[in-house]
């Protein structure tokens, strides 16, 4: 075996996305008493793509913990956010879930 064959490929799973808070539900505990606090996010850019620009418009569902959680659940309905994060499964395992893991 070489140390080709031993090489992992680093996978990215990093988001970079401009939303407003469109729902905030209440700040919640999970079972190790980390805060949680499950948002609804609202984006809309123009983009191009194949060389013409299209208008993105999406609603996505986002999540946040520790510090996090409790500085979002300060944060007006409608603020701009510029969030970093990663994708994941919502807890009922339908759909994807950003976490929020940091704002600029």
């Amino acid at each position: 075996m070489t140390d080709a064959d031993t090489s992992v490929t680093p996978r990215v799973n990093d988001v970079t996305l401009t939303a407003s808070i469109v729902e905030r539900k209440a700040l919640r505990y999970t079972p190790a008493g980390l805060p949680a606090l499950d948002l609804g996010l609202h984006h809309e850019s123009t983009v191009v793509e194949a060389g013409q620009p299209r208008k993105v418009v999406c609603d996505l569902r986002a999540v946040a913990l520790g510090p996090m959680a409790v500085q979002l659940s300060r944060t007006d309905i409608g603020a701009e956010l510029q969030i970093k994060g990663f994708l994941g499964m919502s807890r009922n395992g339908r759909g994807v879930l950003l976490h929020i893991i940091e704002l600029n």
